[in-house]
């Protein structure tokens, strides 16, 4: 299976090999007393040199989970000990890959801190362009119930034309509208945020309360 390949590949090639065997004989593939095939042939079937299957079976010999006769080859032994064989490899495979997760998931938000870190570098750099070419504070005002022109849009006032001012937002409640269009209206506890020159926040009083600037 997929996910078996991805465990066993953390182990040498002929582990990899005892681990297989000892799952077919835990499976009764292999029965008990069952002669294993030739070395060559449990290569070809594994896909390894002769070499390495001689070395898998040493493995199994050691753990009593086979054993050989001189002279007649490798037999099947005990399907106990396969199955406690097999089952402590996956106990440990399981140990290595919730490590390999963490890890993963460490070097995850590693890579997410270090975007976040250039993402503040660069608002911080065109920020401070910003403020190089344009460096004004928007002006405010807050919009009584005493305010004429209240209800209105952005374009019935005409406000540009009208005062000169920029309108880049307005504060509604608990609502910013940023670069609000023509057709944002204007209501009662709004906060205008605009831009002009240095008699823009007089003319902007003025066209809402027109009574206070002719005292």
């Amino acid at each position: 299976m997929e996910g078996e390949n991805k465990k066993r590949i953390l182990l040498p090639r002929y582990q990899q090999v005892a681990v297989e065997i000892a799952e077919r004989i835990a499976d009764k593939r292999y029965q008990v007393g069952e002669k294993i095939h030739a070395r060559s042939t449990l290569a070809s079937n594994f896909n390894v040199s002769p070499e390495t299957a001689r070395k898998a079976i040493n493995v199994l010999v050691d753990l009593g989970i086979m054993e050989v006769r001189h002279g007649s080859g490798a037999y099947v032994l005990s399907r106990e000990k396969a199955k406690v064989y097999f089952e402590k490899y996956q106990d440990v495979q399981s140990v290595q890959e919730i490590k390999n997760e963490l890890q993963e998931s460490v070097e995850k938000q590693k890579r997410e801190l270090e975007n976040v870190s250039q993402l503040l570098n660069q608002l911080l750099a065109q920020t401070k362009r910003v403020h190089n070419v344009a460096p004004f504070v928007p002006y405010e005002l807050t919009l009584t119930d005493q305010a004429i022109h209240l209800d209105s849009t952005v374009n019935d006032l005409n406000i540009w034309h009208e005062t000169g001012a920029t309108i880049i937002a307005i504060q509604q409640k608990d609502e910013l509208l940023l670069s609000p269009g023509p057709y944002a209206k204007i209501c009662a506890g709004d906060t205008l945020f605009f831009v002009g020159d240095e008699l823009v926040l007089q003319r902007m009083q003025h066209l809402f309360y027109p009574e206070d600037r002719s005292e």
